[in-house]
């Protein structure tokens, strides 16, 4: 049974997540020795002892800690994947609107509206093969149409 392109799309972004991760953990690493001096920038108790001496004193509170109201939080983002690429979209207001698409190999990004609007969407081409999502919001949440055609076939 062939595999789901959305699996194999979700492996390989969790793939080059861990690489990237990897990636920044050993660079800052590496920053973090020469900053400090010492290996993984591991401080002895004296020099906490001694930073902490030496830090100034302030004599005002901080300022409160405020937490963002839902209208405030960013939207949440889904993906949606098609033949001709992926779509991440969102929804404000009740509008929808495109965060980021890449077209898979082989197509081309070739119209894009991003929105905010009642429809965002993206239309990826190949030499053979017309492919457009559209992206709609219904309950706060975002919704994909697929629409394709081949070859002269236009919408």
């Amino acid at each position: 049974m062939p595999t789901p392109r959305y699996l194999v799309a979700t492996a390989g972004w969790l793939a080059a997540a861990v690489v990237a991760t990897g990636a920044g953990l050993g660079g800052i690493r590496l920053v973090s020795e020469n900053l400090t001096g010492t290996p993984g920038g591991v401080l002895s108790e004296q020099d906490v002892a001694r930073a902490l001496s030496a830090a100034p004193v302030s004599s005002t509170p901080p300022p409160p800690v405020r937490t963002a109201t839902p209208s405030e939080r960013p939207p949440a983002l889904t993906s949606f994947s098609s033949s001709g690429g992926v779509a991440i979209a969102g929804c404000r207001g009740g509008e929808a609107f495109l965060d980021r698409w890449s077209p898979n190999p082989g197509y081309e990004v070739k119209d894009v509206d991003e929105g905010p609007d009642s429809e965002a969407k993206v239309r990826f081409e190949s030499s053979d093969r017309h492919v457009e999502l559209r992206i709609t919001c219904s309950g706060g949440l975002p919704h994909a149409d697929e629409q394709s055609n081949h070859g002269g076939d236009d919408d």
